[in-house]
């Protein structure tokens, strides 16, 4: 996927297009890109916040477990404790 790809596919979902969300979570998880993930976590996607965890725990990024946990995300709570034996 182009780069020019990939601002039309992010333009289609901050439209509200729930393919083109689903598709950037896809390819954001394929890539392991983490700030891909992070930007629609953030914007309430609990799909691409799930993929996030997933990935910050086998990176053992426990930054960004704390950030997520710290945000409320009880997943991400229960996987920090996993990994810090809390």
């Amino acid at each position: 996927m182009t780069d020019s790809d990939l601002s039309v596919l992010r333009e289609r979902a901050e439209n509200g297009d729930r393919a083109a969300v689903d598709q950037l979570i896809e390819l954001a998880t394929e890539r392991g890109d983490m700030d891909e993930l992070r930007r629609l976590a953030d914007k309430g996607n609990t799909t691409a916040a799930d993929q996030l965890i997933e990935l910050a725990t086998e990176h053992g990024d426990m930054d960004e477990l704390r950030r997520l946990a710290d945000k409320g995300n009880t997943t991400a709570a229960d996987q920090l404790m996993e990994l810090t034996g809390d």
